[in-house]
């Protein structure tokens, strides 16, 4: 085969279809080598995907095939808000085995790294650029734009980069009802997305930063009903590692005839999901708290 398969799947809420994607990879896609495997490790199964969760916040929200638990969703939103934005490593210190980057600083602070100078942590860079406020900023000025979009590569850094970031760039663009609400329409790119050990809570994680972080500010600021549309998902390599693929086969693939969507998935809105969800942040925050006294 020469062609790497390109995979179109849709559905209504995320669980319907983070398993559309999963079943049409494990059913379509190729076998890959990929840098990461170790010597006895199965080929990965690959593909390029396009998937369009077409309401992100209906219901069936969680899916129990993935391999975390809901106290770790909550941790990955957080992140995605900048909790851990300071776990990044000073680029010139070699010893400093911390982060390169994470995806809101990339976001908040894009063109900056961190340099160690005279013991003091330093922000080096052309530039500085606020990419979330640009995006709320033009978005409330223009609802129709085609201007509002992030990025998160930096081709300085990341060109030689062991771990260089999987996410690339988010679009928004908004669509005004009939009654006046205003719909936030997304689309999210990752050029590698590993489908069974993070595409779950990647996805879950910017469904509630668009609609905590961009929805919100953007409803604050204009006074207007603001809405999640639809949230397109697109990853050039979107793969199960071969080392995953067994557990996989148990926890989902193995699993379809026997069990019906609704036995295979929660509801985010269910009492017991929500007070484990709202109540992981303390946890959360003393886990950063003893990282951080461990690497001062």
């Amino acid at each position: 085969m020469k062609n790497i398969p390109v995979i179109a799947v849709s559905g209504k809420s995320l669980a319907e279809s983070f398993e559309k994607a999963l079943v049409n990879l494990y059913e379509k896609g190729i076998r890959f080598k990929t840098q990461y495997d170790k010597p006895d490790d199965p080929e990965s199964i690959d593909c390029t995907l396009n998937l369009t969760i077409e309401d992100p916040e209906s219901e069936p929200m969680i899916h129990m095939a993935f391999p975390s638990g809901i106290e770790q969703l909550k941790e990955y939103v957080m992140e995605l808000k900048g909790f851990k934005d300071h776990w990044v490593k000073n680029m010139n210190d070699t010893d400093d085995t911390r982060w390169e980057y994470t995806y809101h600083g990339r976001l908040e602070k894009y063109g900056i790294w961190l340099e160690k100078v005279e013991g003091e942590r330093i922000e080096r860079g052309p530039f500085k650029i606020n990419q979330i406020e640009a995006v709320i900023e033009k978005l409330c000025k223009q609802p129709f734009t085609r201007q509002a979009q992030m990025i998160t590569w930096m081709p300085n850094l990341d060109l030689e980069c062991f771990d260089p970031p999987c996410l690339q760039s988010l679009w928004y663009r908004i669509l005004e009802d009939e009654e006046g609400v205003w719909w936030l329409n997304c689309n999210i790119r990752f050029r590698s997305n590993d489908a069974w050990g993070a595409s779950f809570m990647n996805m879950f994680g910017f469904i509630q930063f668009n609609k905590e972080v961009i929805a919100a500010e953007i409803s604050k600021r204009t006074g207007k009903e603001v809405k999640l549309g639809r949230l397109n998902w697109q990853a050039d390599s979107y793969h199960i590692y071969g080392r995953d693929i067994q557990q996989a086969k148990e926890m989902l693939f193995d699993r379809l005839e026997g069990m019906s969507l609704e036995e295979r998935t929660y509801n985010f809105s269910d009492d017991f999901i929500k007070d484990m969800y709202d109540s992981a942040e303390p946890g959360i925050l003393e886990k950063i708290k003893q990282y951080d006294e461990e690497h001062s």
